[in-house]
């Protein structure tokens, strides 16, 4: 029994220590500053991208003389085995790639931006192919907020005893304090297919998803209101119900402190509709369709363009064109990088322009409530399949907000006497998101595919307490940042 146990042991530390990815980082020759964003091919259409901070991750299922290609604006290209990988001990450095064009437009006539952004255009459908793809992901969202000033109070009590009400407003300042003195971050990450018919109709099949999360520090909107009606209900007549009168709006659900309790053993489930929605929306972006945000930022009545430079690419000649609003209406900054061969758009960032601003909501006087998207940045970088037709390779946004929230909260009990207790909850503070997808391959689906395919409503995902770097091994993904690296809940 001791030598199966030991073979046993033997075999389980051979598997891990064969299932660990590669990871190494890219650097600027010169400056040892890490290169983001570049492009690290295993194969003619497979491959990862190195994340900000330089690094990027494949897996050692890769034979030693698998070569890899790697490219970035203005780098020159390099190609290394992972052998070589390993000797450099990996770390690679990129030589800055220095005049490279200056004999390719002899004359003093340099392209002009609008005839290439038309050219685009008429290309496009030769370029890419949006309908009826199935594409496999990695999903990662990163969520942060950070309050700015919370105020809770508890105004007015009917029946309640003046030490109660005492304890219960010293409870609210410690949550506002805890909430204060917290940076609230947490990481949801998934593998996933992702399934497209048309703009309304996509369908999304997760294989496995995590959270990186301190559940007992969730800060978020919906779990401060929550906690702070915890608090409230404690102090009151726990035998009873109550229904939640908020500014304006009377909700009709009762709330008990045992409801409460029920509501905290949610299951661990990524909702899939909402998961859906925001994957489709930023594939939406990447496509040339009508009203999609590639659409206006290619509208030469919205934007103008100009041609900043001409570099090298992914081997390949790219004009590097920049753009800026021409109308109020259009809120975006940014550059298009386009081949010379065929038109086709490589890669997009985008910023808002100068003092733009997305989604406002200001009922700040009437309903207590104002909103602001302060911040929406980009990047969009494509890649050739075996086709000839470009997909999305990567796609990152990020997003923020400042909000407000002045809200009076009346909780009615459910008895003859309708007691009342009246609270006021004030919150403010920014919120930001990023998303990133990485599009690990791509194929082409039928109609009848796609109908076959069910959506479930919810799919489970696994708590992490800390960054566990095997979760994902031999699986194409984004490398995290130290961030999340460093991210540990001690129990």
């Amino acid at each position: 029994m001791i030598k199966l146990y030991f073979f046993f042991f033997i075999f389980l530390v051979s598997t891990l220590g064969f299932s660990q990815n590669i990871t190494a980082k890219l650097i600027d020759k010169n400056t040892k500053n890490p290169i983001p964003f570049a492009s690290i091919k295993t194969g003619d259409y497979s491959g990862v991208i190195t994340n900000e901070e330089g690094y990027f991750s494949i897996s050692d299922e890769n034979q030693e003389s698998t070569i890899l290609n790697i490219s970035c604006l203005g780098y020159k290209s390099k190609s290394l085995t992972i052998k070589d990988l390993k000797t450099l001990n990996f770390i690679v450095a990129l030589d800055e790639a220095f005049n490279q064009l200056n004999e390719i437009y002899i004359s003093n006539r340099k392209p002009n931006a609008d005839s290439i952004i038309a050219r685009v255009k008429r290309k496009f459908s030769e370029n890419y192919n949006v309908s009826l793809k199935t594409y496999n992901i990695f999903y990662r969202a990163t969520d942060y907020i950070d309050f700015e000033n919370l105020d809770f109070e508890i105004d007015k009590a009917s029946h309640v005893k003046k030490q109660q009400l005492e304890r219960a407003n010293s409870d609210l300042d410690g949550l506002s304090r805890d909430i204060i003195n917290s940076k609230t971050i947490h990481f949801t990450d998934f593998k996933a297919n992702f399934y497209t018919q048309d703009k309304e109709n996509s369908k999304l099949v997760i294989t496995k998803a995590t959270k990186l999360i301190d559940q007992k520090n969730d800060f978020s909107l919906n779990q401060v209101e929550k906690r702070a009606q915890h608090i409230v209900l404690k102090y009151l007549d726990t035998t009873k119900t109550y229904k939640v009168k908020s500014g304006l709006f009377k909700v009709e659900d009762s709330m008990s402190l045992k409801n409460e309790a029920i509501k905290n053993k949610q299951k661990n489930e990524l909702q899939l509709n909402d998961l859906k929605n925001s994957t489709n929306n930023l594939l939406y972006k990447s496509q040339l369709r009508e009203n999609s945000f590639l659409s206006s930022i290619l509208n030469s009545n919205l934007y103008q363009y100009s041609l900043a430079a001409i570099a090298y690419y992914n081997d390949e000649i790219t004009y590097i064109i920049s753009y800026k609003p021409k109308k109020g209406k259009a809120k975006y900054t940014g550059k298009l990088y386009v081949n010379d061969e065929n038109y086709a758009i490589s890669k997009l960032d985008y910023t808002f322009f100068e003092d733009r601003y997305g989604s406002k909501l200001n009922l700040k006087l009437l309903l207590g409530v104002k909103y602001i998207e302060n911040l929406k940045r980009g990047l969009i970088i494509y890649q050739k399949n075996e086709d000839n037709i470009y997909q999305p390779k990567y796609i990152k946004q990020e997003t923020g907000s400042y909000f407000y929230v002045n809200r009076d909260l009346t909780l009615i009990e459910n008895s003859k006497n309708r007691n009342k207790v009246s609270s006021n909850f004030k919150i403010e503070g920014n919120g930001r998101q990023k998303v990133e997808i990485l599009f690990t391959s791509s194929s082409t689906n039928t109609q009848e595919e796609f109908n076959s395919i069910k959506q479930e409503k919810t799919a489970p995902y696994q708590i992490l307490n800390k960054f566990d770097k095997g979760i994902w091994n031999n699986e194409e993904t984004l490398e995290p940042l130290e961030e999340m690296k460093r991210f540990n809940i001690k129990k």
